[in-house]
């Protein structure tokens, strides 16, 4: 079940300039709190997916725990019952999603216990989500974070027979080959060279490999396009989360999304006004971006501490809450 809103003191503001309704509108249950563009839920994730009407939503990007060996505060499954568990997020995320819309699923790999060689288990939930749910898979990207400690300890810097393992995956789901999407909301800086070959002109040739370049690559698009690698340390793109925290003694999420994650797919997977959803909010890193980029959110977030902890990246939010104290 769904937990309602038990208190007032919890902060509420109701939308007021969002120039569509409000996403809260979509489920029956009262939202934990809420804000100009989204609304929280405490409880089941896979309950309020079952409340949200078919095709109503344009993204979903979330991050759910991982199966690792050993177990998190935050909960999470072992590998074994992995893509059991998945699944019926799964199929209730393929109807609520808008024919163009997508699926993104950050997953992080894990090592067999005792010993090094690495498990399966997000490889058989990726191929349960197509073969068995129906998603096409429409691009795998990864994110590198440089910050990430060695792990794990035994087989990296005690016997010294893996490397640090800092990728994990991000999966781009969608229910049609043609989802929705925009490359040109994301474009990068270009690199010094491309800016010299920019200044002083492109002249068309055929490169060694065979490819024949024309002289539309010495155009100017405004940056270039990005790759399928997304890297971004998790250290202290929290910073200022971790310190509301701090100041309000709220704990602490210990597993939370850097907000380029987010970002990166919700402006090139979505426009102003659509909605998203992360059923699994942890700290809420999703809702804060969509907030920023005046895109419509739902979160659900199981664990009480962590959802009234989120509020802290909202400051109307926060604000109301003190005021209400």
């Amino acid at each position: 079940m769904i937990a309602q809103r038990t208190s007032s003191n919890q902060g509420e503001l109701l939308p007021e300039t969002c120039s569509a309704p409000s996403p809260a509108g979509l489920v029956k249950t009262r939202p934990f709190y809420t804000t100009t563009f989204g609304a929280a839920y405490l409880g089941d994730s896979l309950a309020l997916l079952r409340e949200l009407p078919d095709e109503s939503i344009d993204l979903v990007v979330t991050s759910p725990p991982y199966a690792l060996h050993f177990k998190k505060e935050y909960g999470n499954v072992a590998k074994g019952e992995y893509v059991s568990w998945l699944k019926p997020f799964g199929c209730e995320i393929f109807r609520v999603l808008k024919p163009a819309g997508s699926f993104v699923l950050n997953i992080g790999g894990s090592y067999n216990p005792g010993s090094p060689t690495r498990s399966l288990y997000h490889f058989k939930a990726l191929l349960m989500l197509c073969e068995e749910v129906g998603f096409h898979l429409a691009q795998e990207l990864f994110w590198h974070n440089p910050a990430k400690l060695p792990a794990p300890a035994e087989w990296v810097t005690v016997r010294r027979q893996r490397v640090k393992d800092s990728v994990e995956h991000l999966w781009w789901f969608s229910k049609t080959p043609f989802p929705k999407a925009n490359n040109r909301k994301v474009l990068t800086e270009y690199s010094a060279d491309m800016k010299r070959l920019l200044r002083r002109g492109y002249k068309p040739k055929q490169r060694p490999s065979g490819h024949i370049i024309t002289a539309k690559f010495g155009n100017d698009h405004g940056g270039a396009i990005p790759s399928n690698l997304i890297e971004r340390g998790n250290n202290e793109s929290n910073s200022d989360y971790i310190r509301a925290c701090a100041a309000a003694g709220y704990k602490v999420h210990p597993a939370r999304f850097p907000r380029a994650l987010p970002e990166f797919f919700i402006k090139f997977l979505t426009d102003e006004n659509d909605v998203i959803v992360d059923p699994f909010a942890g700290s809420n890193m999703t809702g804060a971006v969509a907030e920023d980029l005046h895109r419509r959110w739902i979160a659900a977030e199981i664990r009480e501490g962590y959802l009234l902890a989120s509020r802290v990246r909202f400051r109307a939010v926060s604000s109301s809450r003190e005021d209400k104290a």
